[in-house]
């Protein structure tokens, strides 16, 4: 049976927890499951990636997440789920949400509440909808392991607190886990985001405990359950290193006792020495000697060897002959003081050799062929995903280096007037569709430009380096502002546009990437104005607006008026005669450019410039400088809705001193 799917909601909320505790802002995450017996484990998974997200958000309280913590948030989700299933056999409804409390003494708690939808039955003494234990029980006593079984007990031995709240038709279990050292000094800069990826990588395939190996449940259920596991965890991984920090945790100690992972270098030739991403041991202090022994002598499997297993020397100990010779060092004790078996896989993707993994058991002559297979077909999943961490890299690398390419590295300083710029692209992966420029003309005119091309990613791109230019040049040759878009317009209709529209799917197919209808990327929305300083103070303003969000401007009475009329987006239309305005701003007036990614940001069924929201907004900024006024906006954005934008978001904030 597949896995259940998982859908998780996060949001951040104030309020207080089902066991009374005041709190500030609530961070929580919530799923429902099918009353079926495939629900606990998906549970156990959904607690998993609800911390491991947290942790990799630098979340304060994510510092006090430790296993142990972890382990007891999964070991009561799992016993609550359980109960809602067995008892009730109803859709199950999770929450986990994440408390912090601020003052002299800090502190954090996970809180979990499981509800099921059966019709619950009075609680003895108590009103319906009060939070209490379970029916019957006093409390401070546990329940009766007859009626409830011995879920609850765990429960209660590992909870703060914890109890069952009832309402119509609902049955809420609900229990509080504190979090330990949470206010521990957080990790230093450098490094701190891989730091939390490689946590919220140990959180997701957590270390079993150390118990006996039974090979016996490798059968044709416990292979397969297996597998999808690490399926599930190792896709979507987009850093090679994380990919090896979970495959080594999946490894170690359920099929090995200790393993290494090398990955080859990208690009950087046959003859470069593969790196050591990850060394893994079942024993804690097995580690370090093991890197050790480890990197003396890198593991390069020769050229003709394919995917199979490939037997290899234990690392250690040395050979005996070698550990007497009184000029030769020690080498470090074996951690388990046995020798053993180790084997070698090659990691491959499209038939390229991506690296190389190292297992071993101690103590042991051979590694069972069931293992072997079983790891053999493991390694393949984790050569997938090392393959797709490294596109994703090599497209987000390429995606960076284009994006600098068709941005200006620098705005002009228009004389009299103070700009700020605020650009975040949705997704730093992918080009945005988003450009902007602030640029000089003969003449003593500056040419501002805030642009949005339908579409992203090689489309967009090639839209964005073509406009781009071509405004300045057109602006440079003198033509007005209506005449720019005239012109700019035709260029987008032009077959050389889609000639080189054509080389950009070419590009795109290359890469795997999904193509689009290259006839709706050339669209393109355009605020594009043009500013002269005028002798007494202030500048003179031509603007006009091509499909664009149109430009607000901010009086300093804290009046808001759009400066420019609606007029059709650029490349749809080939008869059309752009129109521009003419205003003056004057000392202490702001004009505010933006995107549809501030205006059409959406929280539910609303969007942010719903009745006038952007200009009251802006009112608001009366009197205050170009930077304070970007800010503003910017946070009041990014407040709107829980999540974050899923649009890039551009701004440009023009204030005449």
């Amino acid at each position: 049976m597949a896995p259940i799917p998982l859908q998780r909601d996060t949001v951040q909320r104030p309020g207080t927890t089902r066991a009374g505790h005041a709190h500030g802002p609530r961070l929580a995450s919530r799923t429902s499951l099918p009353g079926i017996p495939l629900a606990p484990s998906a549970a156990r998974r959904f607690v998993r990636a609800a911390l491991a997200e947290w942790t990799g958000l630098g979340v304060p309280a994510a510092v006090g997440f430790s296993d142990r913590l972890a382990d007891d948030a999964v070991t009561v989700t799992n016993e609550l789920v359980t109960n809602a299933v067995v008892h009730a056999g109803t859709t199950v409804d999770l929450v986990l949400g994440l408390e912090e409390e601020g003052g002299d003494e800090p502190s954090a708690a996970l809180v979990l509440e499981v509800t099921d939808h059966h019709p619950a039955r009075p609680v003895s003494g108590d009103e319906p909808g009060a939070d209490t234990g379970p029916a019957g029980v006093r409390p401070g006593e546990l329940p009766d392991p007859a009626e409830y079984g011995r879920g609850l007990q765990l429960v209660a031995t590992l909870a703060d607190s914890w109890g069952i709240t009832y309402r119509t038709g609902l049955k809420t279990v609900w229990a509080r886990l504190p979090v330990d050292d949470w206010s521990a000094p957080p990790a230093p800069p450098d490094g701190e985001a891989l730091r939390r990826g490689l946590r919220a990588a140990e959180i997701l395939a957590p270390a079993a405990r150390r118990t006996e190996r039974d090979d016996a449940v490798w059968d044709s259920r416990g292979a397969p359950a297996f597998l999808a596991e690490a399926s599930d965890l190792l896709a979507g991984q987009l850093d090679e290193d994380l990919v090896a920090a979970i495959a080594g945790q999946l490894l170690v100690p359920r099929l090995a006792d200790w393993c290494a992972i090398w990955l080859e270098t990208e690009g950087a030739g046959p003859a470069a020495e593969p790196r050591l991403a990850r060394v893994w041991h079942s024993e804690e202090t097995g580690t370090e000697p093991l890197r050790a022994a480890l990197e003396r002598e890198p593991l390069r499997l020769p050229a003709g060897v394919g995917p199979g297993p490939v037997s290899v020397p234990v690392p250690w100990p040395a050979h005996p002959a070698e550990e007497d010779r009184e000029d030769t060092p020690a080498p470090p004790p074996h951690p388990g003081g046995r020798d053993g078996a180790a084997l070698a896989f090659r990691i491959t993707a499209a038939g390229r050799a991506l690296g190389t993994v190292l297992v071993g058991r101690e103590g042991v002559a051979q590694v069972p062929e069931a293992v072997a297979s079983l790891i053999e077909d493991f390694v393949r999943r984790l050569g997938l995903a090392v393959g797709a961490a490294r596109a994703y890299t090599r497209q987000a690398t390429i995606s960076r280096i284009l994006q600098r390419g068709l941005l200006p590295s620098k705005v002009a300083e228009i004389p009299g007037v103070t700009s700020a710029l605020v650009y975040e692209p949705s997704d730093d992966g992918v080009v945005g569709g988003d450009f902007y420029d602030i640029f000089p003309c003969p003449g003593d005119r500056w040419c501002f430009v805030l642009g949005d091309v339908q579409g992203s990613g090689p489309e967009a791109a090639v839209v964005t380096g073509l406009a781009r230019p071509w405004l300045r040049l057109l602006s440079r040759e003198g033509f007005g502002v209506g005449e720019v878009l005239d012109r700019l317009n035709r260029l987008l209709l032009d077959d050389a546009m889609e000639a080189a529209e054509a080389a950009a799917l070419m590009v795109a197919a290359a890469g795997g990437q999904q193509l689009h209808d290259g006839t709706q990327s050339r669209f393109l929305s355009l605020l594009y104005g043009e500013v002269v300083p005028l002798p007494d103070g202030g500048v003179r303003c031509t603007v006009a607006s091509a499909g664009h969000p149109l430009p607000l401007l901010l009086r300093p009475d804290g009046s808001v008026r759009p400066a420019a009329d609606p007029q059709v987006l650029l490349g749809v239309v080939e008869d059309v005669a752009y129109e521009s305005q003419i205003f003056d701003l004057a000392p202490g007036d702001t004009l505010l450019c933006v995107t549809d990614g501030v205006t059409e940001r959406r929280s539910g069924p609303l969007m942010f410039d719903d009745g006038d929201g952007l200009a009251r907004v802006l009112a608001g900024c009366a009197g205050l400088p170009a930077e304070a006024t970007a800010e503003r906006i910017r946070r009041a954005v990014h407040e709107f809705a829980e999540q974050p934008p899923d649009d890039d978001v551009a701004l440009l904030v023009l204030h005449a001193d």
